[in-house]
């Protein structure tokens, strides 16, 4: 029902522009871009070339994806186009951030085209060119050029969450060799987003996010939900507030406050990534308070079946954590000059106030007091290239290309006694002809008196195969991925669940439990110049199959979980809504589920890619 209500409230509040505004965007890049020639050698480019500066010009209408002839598959730019100007100094920076609807990145010319745009647009606050030029540019004016430093933020832009698209163009200055320009020219999406739930007028949800708060950047959401017929709690409220940067730092900042039936939580957050190879310094402090309800699981002995038990636990949360990056002094130069050594130091401390369970060395253990502290000595190498057509429907997606390992070793000085914990994570991922392949491999685990606890093995691989074309503006892929966990020791009630998000999609139960697990993911998804109201549809099939079970008992005992489907993707790049899908599934093998068809209707966030910076020191986690 939410799903619907916020689906149709999009519709109420944009109307028919969205059409006109998705086809603006995916449609250049798709048909222009793509498979038509460029704008130069086209009537609306020799116009355009007697309007902007020729040098301007060929930046702003020229091809941005490589054509492969004899496949006519999208390929990604692996030059960096600011190499030939390295060195020389920015004379000027020049923001221009475009509204959401009518406007394109890579056609200057580009406006809206008709009233529907314009009201849109009227009704979105855009950024504003001094919070680009103070929160989201590693470079100013007086600086040198540095290509790779202009490639990167071109996506930490992409990343923000609020731009469409962004793209840096450097032209140089006439009356001197050494000076040059340097244009950032982004595209907003819209960035309110309403939402909501109805069912009665005492039972009702109403929420609002606007992830470009004023056109500052920053994101602010509030949400109030009211049953009056629960005698918990009537009114529930939560609200977070985000600033990505405070000016020129990149210390982002995050305040959130939830006040709901299953959680109290107040919490502050402040952190700082390691955005590109360069960011020496990196860390994070966070403090919160939390009252939250839970549940653990007993075998009901009438039905064999597993009942909930809910409880409540009260704790203070401190995290902090600091990191170093250091070059390397040998290899290649493109190796020295994206590689980088990382040494990181965290401190926890979770501090329970309330526990409704007795906390033993045989139950409840997870509900003990912990103070781990954990050193990382780690190896990082990325790179980006770019695509599209993969998790998004036409908009500009870099993806992660490198490698990454790091050793962990610490200490807990937890309150059934102290241990150590020992880790690794190794991390992967190449483009090969035959497409995208990405591994994840974990191994860690507590060592007290000797023995292991709380350990797991994890491996994950996800592959998707090169743009496939199949017909005009019809494009096809395909995804397969593995995710295998295997718990050692560990405490009780901590187990793994394979539906959901997790393994089998489109049901939740508590029957697909384990402490081992391997799930197994196939889907063709079919992208499609189809729109509906500017949401572009992309049919998809699948089909998901599951194990799972308890150490005691044997892994492949019987036949796999499994889900069979298909179903339709809609989406809209100019807006930060969810991605809307209509799956139609069926389902064999998985207890209490009946009928087996079912057909569901939900948002599902863009997926996306596993990156390859070191962070924090982290205790390998158990899902």
């Amino acid at each position: 029902m939410r799903v619907w209500i916020q689906f149709m409230l999009i519709l109420l509040l944009l109307g028919s522009h969205l059409s006109q505004a998705q086809r603006s965007r995916l449609d250049s890049l798709a048909e222009v871009q793509i498979n038509a020639p460029t704008a130069k050698d086209t009537a609306f480019g020799m116009k355009a070339k007697k309007i902007v500066p020729k040098k301007l010009y060929n930046f702003l209408f020229r091809d941005i994806y490589n054509r492969n002839d004899q496949g006519k598959q999208v390929n990604a730019i692996e030059e960096n186009p600011f190499k030939i100007y390295e060195g020389r100094w920015i004379r000027h920076v020049y923001v221009t951030p475009l509204n959401v609807f009518g406007y394109s990145v890579y056609d200057s010319l580009s406006k809206p085209s008709n009233w529907l745009d314009r009201v849109g647009n009227n009704l979105h606050r855009a950024t504003r060119e001094r919070t680009v030029k103070n929160k989201f540019l590693f470079f100013e004016e007086g600086d040198l050029i540095d290509p790779e430093k202009l490639k990167d933020n071109e996506r930490y832009l992409r990343q923000q969450g609020i731009f469409h698209d962004a793209r840096i163009v450097i032209i140089p200055y006439r009356n001197a060799k050494d000076a040059v320009d340097v244009y950032v020219i982004t595209q907003d999406i819209w960035s309110l987003i309403p939402d909501g739930s109805f069912s009665a007028l005492d039972n009702f949800q109403i929420g609002l996010e606007q992830r470009n708060f004023r056109g500052l950047g920053n994101s602010f959401r509030n949400e109030l939900n009211y049953n009056g017929q629960d005698p918990r709690q009537k009114l529930e409220y939560a609200s977070r507030y985000l600033i990505p940067s405070f000016d020129k730092s990149f210390i982002s900042g995050a305040g959130e406050v939830f006040l709901q039936r299953e959680r109290k939580i107040v919490a502050l957050k402040v952190f700082r990534s390691f955005l590109r190879p360069e960011t020496k310094y990196a860390g994070a402090l966070e403090v919160s308070y939390n009252n939250i309800r839970t549940f653990d699981f007993k075998i009901d002995s009438l039905t064999n079946r597993s009942v909930r038990n809910y409880y409540w636990s009260r704790y203070f949360l401190f995290d902090a954590w600091i990191g170093r990056s250091f070059k390397l002094f040998f290899g290649s130069d493109q190796l020295r000059q994206r590689a980088r050594f990382v040494m990181a130091l965290r401190h926890s401390q979770q501090t329970f106030f309330k526990r409704e369970r007795t906390v033993t060395d045989t139950s409840n253990q997870i509900l003990q007091n912990i103070k781990p502290t954990l050193f990382s000595i780690g190896f990082s190498n990325r790179r980006y290239r770019r695509d599209l057509l993969i998790y998004g429907f036409g908009r500009t997606e870099d993806v992660p290309v490198g490698e990454s390992f790091s050793v962990i070793y610490g200490n807990d000085r937890a309150e059934l006694g102290q241990r150590t914990y020992t880790g690794l994570k190794f991390s992967r991922a190449r483009y090969y002809p035959v497409g995208y392949f990405y591994t994840l491999l974990n191994l860690g685990s507590y060592w007290k008196n000797g023995a292991s606890e709380q350990g797991i093995f994890s491996l994950e691989n996800n592959y998707f195969s090169p743009l496939l074309p199949l017909g005009k503006r019809w494009y096809g892929r395909q995804f397969v991925n593995l995710r295998f966990g295997y718990g050692i020791n560990r405490f009780e009630g901590e187990y793994l669940n394979i539906s959901g998000q997790e393994g089998i999609q489109g049901i939740s139960s508590d029957e697909l439990r384990g402490t081992r697990k391997l799930v197994l993911g196939f889907e063709s998804v079919l992208f499609s110049p189809v729109n509906l109201l500017g949401f572009r549809i992309a049919p998809f099939v699948f089909t998901d199959l599951g194990w799972s079970s308890y150490n005691q008992k044997p892994f492949f005992a019987g036949v796999p979980y499994q889900a069979y489907g298909v179903g339709f993707r809609f989406r809209n790049e100019n807006l930060t809504f969810d991605t809307f899908q209509v799956r139609f599934s069926f389902y064999s093998g998985i207890p209490d589920i009946s009928p087996p068809f079912r057909m569901g209707f939900d948002g599902i966030a863009p997926l996306r890619f596993r990156d390859f910076d070191i962070s924090a020191p982290e205790v390998v986690p158990f899902r």
